[in-house]
């Protein structure tokens, strides 16, 4: 789905830019693609809260090393 935007002889380039803009927004191509790139694959509620206790248990150490000043 190419969006194509011709130039009139007398019309500026910010014009064609925002004809262009406002293109690409009315097609929603743009729209599409940045819902296609957050898609996660759907997981299970105990997948998701092992997933969470794993990462505060590093968050945990990594301040604890910090308050000891070795990182």
């Amino acid at each position: 789905m190419v969006q194509v935007t011709r130039k009139d002889q007398r019309e500026a380039n910010e014009n064609i830019i925002r004809r262009f803009n406002r293109k690409v927004l009315q097609s929603g191509v743009l729209a599409e693609a940045k819902a296609t790139m957050r898609f996660t694959k759907p997981i299970s509620k105990t997948e998701r809260r092992k997933k969470a206790i794993i990462r505060k248990e590093r968050k945990a150490q990594k301040v604890a090393k910090a308050r000891l000043g070795l990182q």
